[in-house]
């Protein structure tokens, strides 16, 4: 009986060692990439990987805009900002220099040290982020775009209004979320990526593939659309090389490599950022409101002071005199947790977005405020880094949105005002 046993068991082992490789996959599915990497997209992923991972703030890359693998040279200029006048005369200068028209010659910023520092911010809420996505079966992977649009920096703006870590700007906004004078949902981590995932999964259903939605993040839905019916084709890299029109310009192309490279990246820190250690998870509950209910009330009901209302739902403005029904009401699971934000809630000044593009300012005769970038060191105070650049404590303070000196951190990179 126990050979008969045993012999019917090596039967079926050498009948299983037979099947095909395929069938025996099916019972073990592995892991299907829906983010492909489009061949002749490989040049320009790399390039978003060096800008992310391995060149920082003070150098400038010069590189062909059509082949992002031809890096002309890469310049050290210090973390102030340099006026068009100078980049144009770098560029005028490269293309001579190779043979090549200006054109083929663009400048971009290095910005490995503001990567670093937004995935480590990232650590506070990014568990609850990914959360959302998989609750509405989305790809996690998509909860790194925040690295290319603002490092996930919840006051980021850019200079045509797109706001937080999203960047959505107030007209896409109001279609997914609270946009309003009182209540601004774009500023909240957690409310923006319930819009942010919305809005991916209506462009994923429209447009058929990740590439298209994740491009029409830069330029729209309707827009990509436009382009797919104009060329009869849903390839993004066919797009890229035909398809021509006053707003498809570069960022536009090269928003889906970006995104790659960002994956890439912040999935495999140990490799570009070894010893990088995410801050840690801030917990929160929330609480919908059922009725317009006075910000007095709400955060009485919370056992927080108005301040600390105003700190844990930064969707809320200084001005927000009643919450509307419907509002989730953030509040900390743990009160030992420090609040999403120690950021003032009036006045809050604009606030460059961290999207990887040169920002040039104007030219230093021209009477501008001038702008320097300044990394906090251990042991630093405000009132010593405001001696060594010659500014106020109180102007950079309100450049860079906070309320007070003690809550300026080691690691956090300010923006310093020079007159």
């Amino acid at each position: 009986m126990k050979r008969t046993t045993l012999q019917l068991v090596l039967s079926l082992l050498s009948v299983l060692a037979l099947l095909p490789a395929n069938s025996r996959a099916q019972q073990e599915p592995a892991y299907q990439n829906p983010f492909p990497l489009p061949a002749g997209l490989e040049s320009s992923v790399e390039f978003w990987k060096k800008v992310f991972s391995e060149y920082g703030q003070a150098q400038l890359i010069y590189f062909d805009p059509n082949d992002p693998a031809k890096i002309y040279e890469v310049v050290e200029v210090g973390e102030e900002s340099r006026s068009n006048q100078y980049i144009n005369g770098e560029r005028a200068r490269i293309a001579e220099a190779h043979g090549v028209d200006i054109e083929r010659v663009k400048a971009q910023r290095g910005i490995k040290e503001r990567t670093a520092a937004g995935i480590k911010r990232s650590g506070r809420y990014i568990a609850q982020i990914q959360q959302i996505f998989r609750d509405r079966g989305l790809p996690s992977e998509l909860t790194y775009l925040p690295v290319v649009e603002s490092s996930y920096d919840m006051s980021a703006r850019s200079s045509v209004g797109a706001l937080g870590i999203w960047q959505f700007m107030p007209r896409t906004g109001r279609e997914y979320m609270r946009v309003n004078a009182n209540v601004d949902e774009r500023r909240d981590p957690i409310e923006s990526t319930r819009a942010a995932a919305s809005y991916l999964k209506q462009a994923y259903e429209r447009l058929g593939s990740w590439p298209l939605a994740i491009t029409s993040y830069n330029y729209g839905i309707g827009s990509i659309a436009r382009a797919t019916g104009e060329m009869g084709s849903n390839d993004l890299v066919d797009l890229i090389q035909r398809y021509t029109h006053r707003n498809w310009g570069f960022a536009a192309k090269h928003f889906y490599a970006e995104f790659l490279a960002a994956v890439e990246v912040a999935s495999n820190l140990p490799k570009y950022f070894p010893g990088l250690e995410l801050d840690a998870p801030t917990p929160i509950q929330e609480r919908e409101l059922t009725a317009n209910t006075t910000v007095a009330a709400v955060a009485n009901s919370t056992g927080m002071s108005r301040d600390e209302l105003l700190a844990w739902n930064p969707a809320l403005s200084a001005s927000t005199k009643v919450v509307p029904a419907g509002y989730r009401v953030k509040f900390p699971a743990e009160r030992t947790s420090e609040p999403l934000v120690a950021l003032a809630q009036v006045a809050q000044p604009a606030q460059p977005a961290s999207r990887p593009q040169v920002t040039a300012a104007p030219a230093p005769n021209r009477g501008a405020t001038q702008v320097v970038h300044h990394k906090v060191k251990r042991g630093e105070t405000l009132m010593q880094i405001a001696k060594r650049y010659g500014a106020s404590v109180q102007h950079i303070l309100q450049a860079n949105g906070i309320r007070q000196a003690h809550l300026v951190r080691v690691g956090t990179t300010l923006v310093i005002p020079k007159a």
